[in-house]
């Protein structure tokens, strides 16, 4: 059998001078062989599989610096000003403080189980009341995420170059398009790299108009606060454009999805580095939002202050408030200093979006397809929709866009957080997270069924079908319901539907003295770590999960006739140290 797949950073047992992935010495060659680019992990980063221990090098504090790195984006900016605009201060600064922290709650504890378990989101939504193929939607979900948020950076981008050297928007969209692909091809270790460089200028560049304004224009936040908008919202508190507002700035509650990809890279929790993990899955997972309440209430103000000088539509574009911001200072080097500080920042998000985008395509299509030709293949495609959005003007179209998006978004995230947060504490679900297709049904409706019920009935409201305070407060009947239905269907089945068949292999009740041991995969001959290996009937033998989920001719055995037998599975190797 020949398909693509990658292999894990361990290489498996042989004579001395065995390149890594070929199979033991006297052995039939592999039974699937590996496309280049999906054997380079270099660029692949496990992006369909199991993290392992043996790839997590990083410490803490630089897998946080990395994720956070990732939140420079001035869609933030941008959407802040949109709400206080469009809702006024009073109301818009209700939403934006709401909308954070529903986000931050719900993101805790997906955070915590992507670095305990090293997965993605993709993997963690499938252990968490999903199953095998129900995660597939959110995979699109994910993936809508990073193209309509790329599109949306890339657009900011692309004005800042207009501004700066008048480049035509067009070519704009297309230059911060082609610019990413180079660091993106190469994987997590060139984004690390990227944030880590950048970090410097873009603390200046955000921090520096604020200072300016302090200094300069010191009255000017008190009367941002009496702001009512520009669309006669007013400047007192408004059901209606709380509701309306909150739904926009909930957009970005799949930018855990985001985080959850450097977080699967952090190394395991232990006793000695357990304060400094926990403070860093927090930081990098939820503690993003932090950030970006601030980084919306600040664009808000900067906007408000640039209103005057720039008129309403260039006052929620971010290139045009940095630089109204800066002129005091500055003079006429305020234009170039503002264009940097945008283009570093959209730079920075963008290799994010990018790559998280590329991760979601693969999990999508390889369980579609039964095959995988590497994760960068999928960067092309996450970019040509991006850039079609872009030449399609959706910035004009902001809040209308993200509000509708976010009634999805919500009803999954919040579906997976009540798996994590309630069904397994109050054991309607396993106690773990089990992400391979081995040991899953194709469907759980617990946690498939909640999102999709909560996202039509939350999507029927946002279109004004059940009145006008429903169409505000759609996005809260996505989060309730998802909430509700998540434990209540997985009560009503029994858990039934979360494991196909037990797990013997490093499950619950499976004795695993050292969780790094390696199996080598029946099918293509490589060791990989014990969570990332299920037994399987078919090939009577080990298996990794990637070969598991590219399998098109098993027939699923393993599932449909969980009762034919245990599989004998070889001792694991222990890795020496």
């Amino acid at each position: 059998m020949t398909d693509t797949a990658l292999p894990a950073a361990p290489t498996p047992p042989g004579p001395p001078g065995t390149p890594p992935g070929a199979p033991p010495h006297g052995e039939d060659p592999p039974k699937r062989s590996y496309a280049k680019l999906a054997a380079d992990e270099s660029r692949e980063d496990f992006s369909l599989r199991y993290a392992p221990h043996a790839y997590r090098r990083w410490s803490p504090s630089t897998v946080a610096g990395t994720a956070l790195g990732g939140i420079a984006y001035l869609a933030d900016f941008a959407i802040g000003a949109s709400i206080v605009f469009t809702y006024g201060f009073t109301s818009g600064l209700a939403s934006i403080l709401t909308a954070a922290v529903i986000i931050f709650v719900t993101g805790i504890p997906i955070a915590r189980a992507c670095a305990k378990y090293g997965l993605d989101m993709d993997l963690i939504t499938r252990g968490a009341g999903f199953g095998y193929f129900g995660s597939t939607l959110t995979s699109l979900i994910y993936a809508s995420f990073t193209f309509i948020f790329f599109a949306l950076e890339g657009s900011i981008m692309a004005q800042a170059m207009h501004q700066a050297i008048g480049l035509p928007v067009q070519f704009g969209y297309l230059l911060t398009t082609l610019i990413v692909i180079p660091i993106v091809f190469r994987g997590m270790g060139a984004l690390a790299k990227v944030q880590a460089w950048t970090q410097p200028v873009w603390l200046i560049g955000l921090v520096l108009p604020f200072v300016v304004l302090a200094f300069n224009a010191p009255d000017s936040w008190g009367a941002f606060t009496s702001f009512g908008g520009t669309e006669g919202a007013g400047s007192g508190f408004d059901w209606i454009g709380f509701g309306l507002g909150t739904g926009v700035a909930l957009s970005l509650i799949a930018q855990i999805g985001e985080q959850a990809d450097y977080l699967r890279f952090m190394p395991a929790r232990t006793e000695r580095n357990k304060r400094r993990w926990n403070v860093a899955v927090l930081a990098a997972g939820p503690g993003w939002v932090v950030i970006g309440a601030a980084k919306q209430l600040g664009g808000a103000f900067l906007a408000f202050v640039a209103l005057e000088a720039v008129g309403k539509t260039h006052a929620l574009e971010p290139i045009a408030p940095q630089i109204e911001a800066l002129k005091p200072w500055l003079g006429s080097f305020a234009l170039p200093a503002a264009a940097l500080f945008v283009i570093v920042s959209q730079i920075k998000i963008n290799v994010t979006n990018a790559y998280s985008g590329s991760l979601s395509w693969s999990n999508f299509f390889s369980r579609l397809t039964h095959r995988h030709p590497g994760r960068v293949w999928y960067i092309f495609l996450n970019l040509a929709i991006a850039l079609t959005l872009m030449e399609m003007d959706m910035f004009a179209a902001l809040n209308k866009l993200l509000g509708f998006y976010s009634n999805v978004g919500i009803a999954w995230i919040t579906a997976v957080a009540a798996d994590l947060v309630i069904n397994k504490r109050i054991g309607l679900s396993p106690k773990y997270i089990e992400f391979k297709r081995a040991y899953l049904y194709a469907v759980n409706p617990a946690g498939f069924g909640s999102m999709v019920i909560a996202s039509v009935v939350s999507i029927l409201a946002f279109f004004g079908l059940f009145g006008e305070y429903a169409e505000a407060f759609s996005t809260f009947i996505a989060a309730g319901l998802a909430l509700i239905l998540c434990p209540l269907i997985a009560w009503a089945t029994k858990g039934k539907y979360y494991l196909a068949r037990p797990n013997p292999v490093n499950g619950p009740g499976a004795e695993v003295p050292d969780i790094t041991a390696t199996h080598l995969c029946a099918v293509c001959d490589t060791a990989y770590e014990l969570p990332d290996i299920a037994d399987c009937p078919a090939h009577a033998g080990p298996i990794c999960s990637l070969c598991c989920s590219l399998d098109s001719t098993c027939g699923d055995a393993c599932r449909k006739a969980p009762a034919a037998g245990a599989v004998l599975m070889p001792m694991p190797t222990v890795r020496g140290e």
